[in-house]
């Protein structure tokens, strides 16, 4: 699963002209739900995005604040071309999204849980499969993306594990030769 938050001083949903939610100070969460994601995923990401911390504390101290600390309002929207690819050309391929079916079922499991973890009457959310106009203030601007699977990194040390899966040890050189004019 996939989302981008966006801090937000107001956030709005409209659909065929009809204004469907709108808020007020708080997050505007753009969701996706991949083929492979589970119910456990979308339980999680629900968890993390209402604590991640994207406002000041009233000392000062920056990113102290979650949006329930602030008793700010949350915007769901579904939006499965979050997880496009354009790897192999220039129009996206969507074959990392999830059925429609599974989609909804998994966009509701996380929505009900953003619900159930945070107040009823703060969050709000568009409508799945439609053509959703969003409009939104954005605060800062603050954008995060957040993914339940992220890609993996691999070895980035360069150096081969150990083959008995011990941990590996050991130190670095690295001889660096400077030209004789930056030591003047």
């Amino acid at each position: 699963m996939k989302t981008v938050i966006q801090r937000v001083k107001s956030a709005s949903v409209t659909v065929d002209g009809n204004l469907i939610s709108t808020i007020g100070r708080g997050l505007l969460i753009f969701a996706a739900i991949g083929k492979d994601d589970t119910a456990k995923e979308a339980e999680s990401m629900a968890s993390k995005i209402l604590k991640v911390k994207l406002w000041d504390d009233d000392a000062g101290g920056k990113w102290k604040r979650n949006v329930q600390d602030i008793e700010g309002e949350v915007l769901c929207v579904s939006q499965f071309t979050l997880l496009a690819s354009t790897k192999k050309g220039n129009k996206p391929d969507f074959h990392k999204s999830a059925p429609a079916s599974k989609g909804k079922e998994l966009y509701d499991t996380f929505f009900n849980q953003v619900r159930s973890l945070y107040r009823e009457d703060r969050v709000k959310d568009g409508i799945f499969q439609a053509m959703m106009d969003v409009g939104l203030v954005n605060d800062g601007p603050v954008t995060i993306e957040i993914d339940t699977n992220p890609p993996d990194m691999g070895n980035t040390s360069g150096l081969q594990p150990p083959e008995d899966g011990d941990t590996l040890k050991g130190h670095v050189h690295k001889k660096f030769d400077l030209p004789a004019s930056l030591l003047e």
